[in-house]
């Protein structure tokens, strides 16, 4: 026996957090706001389920995620089951099954929750609400540069009308790296010198190929200048083109942004960055905030299904948005006393407030404050519960 005392019923597992009011309806609303957004673009919403039978949520794009994936038996048919890290291969699924026959392209939208087995130092939270779009049965850079102008235009929906887009093609510097003919060693010291962008590093490493290597790795940032490092570079046809299309979406992105009134959109391109999940076979987009260092989302290009059809996606973090983004006004709360009005009450909630009904006898006032009431109704009118 042990006097230790019992645990905290509110403690949870690491990684895990309660959301409460009024950050929750925050959260919920701005899922919404991010929907609404891309439903105008024509995406339509599914809602596939948290838990899947393993061999179906982690075959094909899927496997890409399964050392991150929570894993259990289901009693009912005792077969195992996964529970999504990732919203994407269930997409993938839908697209070629339910929705095999359907009209291509194919925009479809979702939203949920996520679980992973493991944080980050940088992402400790294991729990990630998800909300993000998919263009399936497509393959040009007009279909990319719709993916990363209707995010932008989610974005602006909740206030986040600066943000930038940074593009990669994950295939081009493998593709360098085989040309070249390095061993796996040499290839895997190389990788890490270019993700830790050691230019010093790739000049020990690379032999002839350093020049190119540095020369690309020095371009990253400003869209033009990175193309116009990519067009001077000798690369075999492969790389190029994935170069070629690089500057194709960016061209694509630059003619649209304008009509949608993106004008606080930038976009950067870094050639010699290709991590990502490992189900993406071409273009790449990470969305980021000016000032803030976490990524607001990502995606890129993908083969969907046995057939390998083509498909791209990006997928928004909604906490993320709302750390970067202007802070929204809570639903404000207006207390209604025995006597209230029944219309005036209903009218005020059309107006977009709460309204928190007495349950008592008590003073209006007090009972106003004391539950977090701001405005409180009365005979003749709405009042603040302070001086404001």
């Amino acid at each position: 026996m042990t006097d230790d005392p019992p645990p905290n019923p509110a403690l949870l597992p690491a990684g895990l957090r309660d959301l409460l009011p009024p950050e929750a309806e925050t959260e919920a609303a701005a899922v919404e706001a991010l929907m609404a957004v891309f439903a105008a673009h024509g995406y339509q919403r599914v809602k596939p389920p948290l838990l899947e039978f393993e061999d179906s949520l982690l075959a094909g794009t899927g496997g890409a995620v399964a050392d991150q994936t929570f894993r259990l038996m289901d009693p009912a048919s005792h077969r195992m089951m996964a529970l999504r890290s990732d919203t994407t291969p269930q997409i993938a699924r839908l697209a070629t099954t339910r929705l095999a026959d359907a009209p291509r392209p194919l925009r479809l939208s979702y939203a949920g929750q996520c679980l992973r087995v493991r944080a980050t130092q940088l992402a400790p939270e294991r729990q990630i609400a998800q909300a993000g779009i998919e263009l399936i049965g497509a393959d040009s850079p007009a279909a990319d540069a719709e993916l990363v102008l209707v995010a932008a235009e989610a974005l602006a929906a909740l206030g986040l009308r600066r943000v930038s887009v940074d593009l990669t093609a994950p295939p081009l510097i493998p593709a360098l790296l085989d040309d070249a003919g390095f061993d796996e060693p040499t290839r895997r010291s190389l990788a890490r010198a270019l993700d830790r962008k050691d230019a010093a590093a790739v000049q020990t490493l690379a032999g002839t190929l350093a020049p190119t290597l540095i020369d690309l790795l020095l371009a990253a940032g400003t869209a033009p200048r990175a193309l116009a490092a990519l067009r001077a570079a000798a690369l075999p046809a492969p790389a190029r083109a994935q170069a070629l299309r690089l500057e194709e979406t960016v061209a694509a992105i630059a003619a649209r942004a304008p009509g949608l009134g993106l004008g606080g959109l930038t976009v950067t391109v870094d050639p010699v960055e290709f991590r990502g999940y490992r189900y993406h076979t071409g273009l790449c987009m990470t969305v980021y905030a000016p000032g803030h260092n976490e990524e607001l989302g990502r995606g890129g290009r993908y083969l969907c299904g046995e057939a390998e059809e083509p498909a791209a996606g990006v997928t928004l973090y909604p906490d993320a948005v709302l750390r970067a983004a202007p802070r929204r006004t809570p639903r404000r709360r207006i207390y209604l006393p025995p006597n209230a009005d029944p219309e005036r009450a209903r009218a005020l909630r059309a107006e977009g407030y709460a309204t928190v009904a007495a349950l008592t006898a008590a003073e209006p006032i007090a009972e106003a404050v004391r539950l977090g009431c701001a405005l409180v109704l009365l005979a003749d009118g709405v009042r603040p519960v302070s001086g404001e």
